[in-house]
């Protein structure tokens, strides 16, 4: 399959979307295969069933939830915003406060599903502030949220957040948590038994599925209750999910995380390592904590400030010489600009001057040090143009 280069260009941007892994081709090459809509009763509907469920059993043990939990959706971004309209509406049919708290280094999917939510600040390495999320969960006049949303890991910096110590605060002010894994599933173990009551939103092709599916897990306890379904329709995913599954996509995202979760990350870490450590011996900055070890950072991510050069200069060069990064979320329309969650960490005009280096599952050293190589050079010719000059 796919390397992280394509003929003599560097993909390090696997944060957008990875590589398509070989046992997701397979699976959507039996997906293909295919016929019949899972919803129709006779013999080509009852196969697409059996592959529909077959695709959900492997999706829900791997996060070690019921088959009723899983809903399938069409990506992360439908699963967050199924979430945030279910767990609002539930609410309010309770009669209950409807307010949300995201994190303030949200995705755009969360930001713009709740815009009128209530942003829980990060401190200067990206992690949320727990002292400041107890008083917001507390609520005002002693009226809790409807729900708290956090990512599992930040899809621009690679941060992970500290998922036990935020579930344990929910459970204790009586708040339903949703967590964003889209990054994180498949690239590190998440810890399932303290987010056995938070709902999770997945997505295919940021583990090396396709594109166009994703899913909502909700908690075991409401495996087998209605929610709230935000896309209506003809009564699929037990009400909870109107349109006709995704089939060929759902089964590739399947194959996909389950790939991903058998994976040794340890080198794609250490050769991410590699590169902070050299990236920081010529005063580029690495944004997030400091020893960015396993449990505070992704294997594969970096963020990384040149002072002085900016993102957009950076990406140019990058990709004049075939290397592809990005200066942020691939989400925001192919716009070089300055990002939310950088200033939300206190960055300032350092947020223009970030790069995102995401290294692909498939990433090999040759590649890195090729990557290392242009990196250098562009840093070099830089620092020699801000360098003084000695006047005549």
């Amino acid at each position: 399959m796919s390397e992280a280069c394509a003929g003599d260009e560097l993909y390090f941007d696997a944060n957008a979307s990875e590589p398509l892994r070989p046992e997701a081709h397979q699976a959507a090459l039996e997906g293909l295969a295919l016929t019949g809509n899972p919803s129709s009763v006779h013999s080509q509907g009852r196969q697409a069933r059996q592959a529909l469920d077959k695709a959900r059993r492997q999706v829900a043990e791997l996060f070690q939830r019921p088959e009723d939990a899983c809903i399938f959706t069409s990506g992360a971004t439908e699963a967050n915003a199924a979430a945030i309209y279910g767990f609002r509406e539930l609410a309010r049919l309770e009669g209950r406060s409807d307010h949300v708290l995201v994190g303030a280094t949200e995705h755009q999917a969360v930001r713009q599903a709740a815009p009128d939510a209530d942003l829980v600040p990060v401190g200067p390495d990206g992690r949320h502030d727990l002292a400041a999320l107890e008083n917001l969960l507390v609520g005002e006049n002693g009226s809790p949220p409807a729900l708290l949303c956090v990512m599992a890991a930040n899809n621009e910096t690679g941060v992970v957040s500290d998922l036990p110590a935020i579930a344990a605060l929910c459970v204790r002010c009586q708040v339903p948590l949703h967590v964003d894994a889209a990054q994180a599933a498949g690239r590190m173990k998440l810890p399932l038994a303290a987010l056995e009551n938070a709902s999770l939103a997945l997505s295919g092709h940021k583990a090396g599925g396709l594109a166009g599916a994703g899913a909502l897990l909700l908690p075991a306890a409401m495996a087998s209750s209605p929610f709230p379904p935000f896309m209506k329709g003809g009564g699929q995913e037990q009400g909870r999910r109107g349109g006709t599954p995704p089939l060929v996509a759902i089964m590739a995202m399947a194959a996909a995380l389950e790939a991903a979760s058998q994976q040794d990350w340890q080198k794609v870490r250490t050769l991410r390592q590699t590169m902070a450590k050299a990236m920081r011996r010529v005063g580029a900055i690495i944004q997030g904590p400091a020893q960015g070890g396993e449990g505070t950072m992704l294997p594969n991510t970096l963020s990384v400030t040149v002072p002085g050069l900016s993102a957009q200069a950076q990406l140019m060069a990058l990709d004049l010489a075939g290397i592809c990064v990005s200066s942020g979320s691939a989400c925001s329309s192919g716009k070089v600009g300055s990002s939310p969650v950088l200033a939300a960490m206190g960055l300032g005009p350092a947020a223009r001057q970030t790069l995102r280096i995401s290294l692909p599952w498939n990433v090999q050293p040759k590649q890195v040090e090729r990557f290392m190589e242009v990196w250098h050079a562009m840093v070099a010719r830089h620092q020699s143009q801000q360098a003084p000059r000695c006047q005549p």
